[in-house]
């Protein structure tokens, strides 16, 4: 199975903007008014990304906020989940800031996240030069491999991000150990308990190590086993009962769709039938080729209306 590391990061960081800014970049998040609120602007960062394609882009997130000063600032935050270097990273987060700047007349903050497994890349600027002229910029950059060496402090830290890196490092670091991942994906699991998480924050955070940490069919059926039994003697099953209504949608869902499959098959079939029978009994009359086919347009049209009521 091949892991999905954008998908759960682009939710979690929708779920839990102000949390991620606290926890990756805390002096920015001490300047921002987080009474006023924020904004997402995906209209605008598609407009601007949209014929800027210089390579992959995970997570891009265009966020509109208000410092404490009064005034308006926005934001725009890149998660890099890339396994290799990329040469033109850095190109590209400088092309996406003055795109913006460009379209809107706004200064933007840009913020990396670099969430790869090589030590040694860490982009944080871009510049070029030419006859005496400079242009360039300059990003904070957070890197998610130095958290290794701080697993106590994710640990014992109650932001939802501290789960976010440590079920992230641990996908990366059992890629290859399918019965090891299950087994970190157990603790991470409980480990939303023992934080004290409220139940919608302990489902959505589960929601994203469910979906970083992809297990086989096999294991799957292991570790619901071992959440059931903990939450058992939790007396909270929060987790086990969305698998059960999930199930349970499922199944409803695969049944509406073999009936409508059937269904459909079973009209399409139906309506050929009627049609053969029909030109056959029109040609025995003696009705001409044109004549069958204005008799059959106008029968189709019949049944189309029919269908929109």
């Amino acid at each position: 199975m091949r892991d999905d590391y954008d998908s759960p990061w682009k939710e979690v960081l929708e779920d839990y903007f102000q949390e991620f800014m606290r926890f990756f970049f805390s002096q920015a998040a001490m300047e921002i008014d987080w009474n006023k609120g924020f904004q997402f602007l995906d209209k605008e960062l598609e407009q601007i990304v949209r014929d800027a394609e210089l390579g992959k882009r995970y997570a891009d997130k265009l966020v509109q906020l208000w410092k404490i000063n009064g005034e308006s600032a926005w934001v725009m935050v890149h998660v890099e989940i890339q396994g290799e270097k990329d040469a033109d990273f850095a190109k590209r987060m400088y092309v996406y800031n003055y795109r913006i700047f460009d379209r809107y007349d706004r200064p933007v903050a840009s913020l990396a996240v670099l969430a790869d497994n090589r030590p040694d890349w860490r982009p944080g600027s871009y510049a070029h030069t030419l006859f005496g002229c400079e242009a360039g910029i300059r990003f904070p950059v957070v890197k998610l491999l130095d958290y290794v060496d701080r697993w106590d402090d994710l640990k014992d830290d109650s932001n939802p991000f501290s789960i976010a890196v440590m079920a992230h490092l641990k996908t990366r670091e059992t890629r290859n150990d399918v019965n090891r991942r299950k087994e970190w994906k157990v603790e991470l699991t409980k480990s939303l308990y023992a934080k004290g998480y409220r139940q919608k924050d302990i489902l959505n955070l589960f929601r994203f190590i469910d979906w970083m940490m992809r297990l086989s069919d096999e294991l799957e059926t292991v570790f619901w086993e071992e959440i059931k039994h903990y939450e058992e003697d939790k007396q909270m099953p929060y987790v086990t009962s969305v698998e059960k209504i999930g199930i349970k949608k499922g199944m409803q869902q695969g049944m509406q769709q073999g009936m409508q499959q059937g269904m459909q098959q079973g009209m399409q079939q139906g309506m050929q039938r009627n049609l053969e029978e029909t030109i056959r009994k029109m040609s025995r009359k003696g009705m001409t080729a044109g004549q069958i086919a204005d008799i059959l347009e106008m029968e189709v049209r019949q049944v189309e209306n029919h269908l929109k009521k």
